[in-house]
């Protein structure tokens, strides 16, 4: 017989027995420290212990949210800024070279549309992928089950109800492929950058 925990994971309803309680409780003191610490060198070290999946060059901007942590995988250099929720009652897998503007939520978790089942304490919780190179606007929600293709934006005040694939800007509630990212983006920004760097 499976454990609630593991009902949890593998997207089945599941209920928050004791164990997951005692999981997110001693999860929130560690949010607590990393919310109140002052020093980045502090906050480097309680990530790590938050999300102990996670590469190298983590920046969170607290304050900062999870349920769990253990269930986030971040790839290298990570950055969120202020208010980053992740709701992590199922897995969340972030490639290298995000970045999430403020405010940002990720939600795996959902609950039934039946409202006798939903009003029994029973949820489920659906992944989240988010590839490479991705850059999320500020005030941007991220649904349950959504996988965001590598080197795609995601416009601010988006809501993410489905897929959207790799090179696109995307954007709107819900969240639409707005046009594909082009060679010519890539140059015309690629040229502002080598300019700003010959300034002296």
């Amino acid at each position: 017989m499976s454990t609630q925990k593991e009902n949890m994971l593998a997207g089945k309803l599941y209920k928050v027995d004791e164990e997951l309680a005692t999981l997110m409780a001693e999860n929130k003191k560690k949010i607590a420290q990393f919310n109140r610490a002052t020093s980045e060198d502090e906050q480097s070290r309680l990530i790590q212990t938050i999300i102990p999946n996670a590469g190298h060059s983590i920046h969170i901007e607290p304050p900062f949210h999870c349920d769990y942590g253990c269930h986030v995988h971040l790839g290298n250099n990570f950055y969120a800024n202020y208010d980053c929720i992740m709701l992590d009652v199922n897995e969340i897998h972030i490639g290298n070279n995000v970045l999430l503007g403020p405010r940002v939520g990720i939600y795996t978790a959902g609950h039934p549309i039946s409202s006798k089942v939903r009003n029994s304490g029973l949820e489920f919780g659906t992944s989240i992928v988010i590839g490479d190179d991705v850059w999320v606007g500020g005030n941007t929600i991220i649904n349950p089950g959504v996988t965001i293709g590598s080197n795609t934006v995601i416009g601010s005040g988006s809501v993410v109800t489905r897929d959207i694939p790799a090179n696109v800007i995307a954007a709107g509630n819900p969240c639409r492929v707005i046009r594909k990212i082009t060679t010519q983006d890539e140059l015309k920004w690629q040229n502002q950058a080598i300019a700003v760097n010959q300034v002296k």
